[in-house]
């Protein structure tokens, strides 16, 4: 019970200060994939559809998968076997007068120092000559103790395993990528075609269907070579021949029409992989280009 005296004023009402928000989370960058083990590659190799004995053509790209080539070389030799033989391409589009990459580097060149260039481009040789954008997993295999090479100056593959001599034999100067390539004999053999962390538009068998169409376009093509004159020191020289005119610009296209049922997909560390037939992609694409292409 208060006093008899007066009360004091009552308080001035005061509104409570809203909270400030917290501070948006910055946003962090996914954790690179871990890189499997051989074993776990091997499994999921496995899993995936790749069968002891086959003869296998892989391409690949290995940026920001996880994957380490020596190890997915490891585990794919193992898968294959003894009886297994392991492909890649191994080209080398620079020995050429018209690729896109030797013109890159003569770009800005006068006429004079284009022809030294090109006087000084050494020669293609099957031993020794570093392929050309086809990623650290072609070189792994292209260097590794047993490998062999097909001898074509500009689409060259190299193998590993038990067909690895007969399939690199015998490629033809005139025929990049037809039936008297390594790629026309994975064909005609049953190959399958591994991709991994890339798409359709780099799918080297559809080039195949290119040499199958009717009426297949021509050109000519340059490039250096080695050549031995009877009596004669070994040399290069440029030398010139005509074969079908390769277009991939429509490739992924022929990919999105590629039958589902036809591909197995799956995921190897962080990069997706498909497994297909090479002769289901050749047939694939002789009817889409022969539909399409004019």
């Amino acid at each position: 019970m208060s006093g008899g005296g007066a009360q004091d004023p009552p308080a001035p009402h005061r509104t409570a200060p809203h909270p400030s928000p917290p501070p948006a989370p910055v946003p962090r960058a996914p954790a690179p994939a871990a890189p499997l083990s051989t074993l776990a590659l091997a499994v999921r190799l496995r899993l995936l559809g790749v069968r002891p004995g086959a003869r296998l053509l892989v391409h690949a790209s290995l940026g920001g998968t996880g994957l380490r080539a020596e190890r997915l070389l490891a585990a794919l030799t193992g898968v294959l076997g003894p009886r297994g033989t392991l492909v890649v391409p191994a080209f080398t589009a620079s020995n050429s007068r018209t690729s896109s990459a030797h013109l890159a580097r003569i770009e800005g060149l006068g006429e004079p120092a284009v022809r030294a260039f090109r006087d000084r481009m050494p020669a293609f040789d099957p031993a020794g000559t570093p392929s050309e954008g086809m990623g650290v997993f072609a070189e792994a295999v292209r260097t590794a103790p047993g490998a062999v090479r097909s001898a074509h100056p500009q689409t060259s593959f190299a193998a590993l395993g038990r067909d690895a001599e007969r399939l690199s034999a015998g490629h033809r100067l005139s025929c990049h990528l037809g039936e008297e390539s390594p790629l026309g004999m994975l064909c005609w053999e049953g190959g399958q075609v591994l991709m991994i962390n890339v798409g359709f538009s780099v799918c080297t068998a559809f080039h195949l269907a290119e040499y199958r169409i009717p009426k297949p376009l021509l050109r000519m093509y340059e490039c250096v070579v080695k050549v031995n004159h009877p009596g004669r020191r070994q040399g290069e020289e440029w030398t010139a021949y005509e074969d079908v005119a390769l277009d991939d610009s429509d490739f992924a296209e022929i990919g999105r029409a590629f039958p589902p049922s036809r591909v197995k997909k799956g995921q190897l560390g962080g990069g997706t992989a498909m497994l297909f037939g090479v002769p289901d992609a050749v047939d694939h694409a002789v009817t889409w280009m022969t539909e399409n292409r004019r």
